[in-house]
């Protein structure tokens, strides 16, 4: 079984038209591939995009489809600056603590859940483990507000996935579903 070269393509204007750049792995500066990103086509894998070089800046996760305008990938301006491809993983499993340094309240979760405050009452998380595969958290409910991507490791502190506060309303497995 082959599998498709992993692929996305970026378009500096609307509707997949002007200039474009095609990217199969990660890229920490894209800012001499093109100046500005108004739409996008993800051939193959999951991806995050980041609006400033070196992985940093607000984030949008992305997986196979078209996106002919960046509010289509919930961007708040063109400006897509790196991009990181998300390694493909069979099995998730993460937990998240509702206290810093994995104290309090633990939930253990292994599927997508769109609203921690319905499901667990959570509506901060201050700490988290990934033990298996990438995650994308969000700060609002049904994968809606600041997305962060988490790859496996300890996150003592929210800061240490780069947000500004402990507020998660949903996360989501980082995998395509095609």
């Amino acid at each position: 079984m082959s599998f498709p070269s992993l692929q996305i393509t970026f378009y500096e204007d609307r509707g997949f038209q002007g200039r474009h750049y095609e990217c199969s792995s990660d890229h920490s500066n894209l800012q001499p591939c093109f100046s500005r990103c108004n739409s996008i086509r993800v051939d193959s894998g999951c991806w995050m995009l980041y609006e400033q070089p070196n992985y940093s800046g607000s984030q949008y996760f992305l997986r196979r489809g078209d996106y002919p305008d960046y509010q289509h990938w919930m961007g708040l301006n063109d400006s897509v600056r790196s991009c990181r491809l998300i390694p493909h993983t069979s099995s998730h499993r993460l937990r998240i603590y509702e206290r810093e340094d994995y104290r309090g309240q633990m939930v253990e979760l292994t599927e997508d859940c769109s609203s921690l405050r319905d499901r667990f009452h959570f509506s901060e998380i201050h700490s988290l483990h990934v033990l298996e595969g990438w995650w994308v958290l969000y700060e609002m409910p049904n994968y809606r507000g600041r997305q962060y991507l988490l790859r496996p490791g300890d996150y003592r502190h929210y800061h240490d996935w780069g947000a500004l506060d402990a507020r998660v309303g949903s996360l989501r497995r980082a995998v395509d579903f095609y």
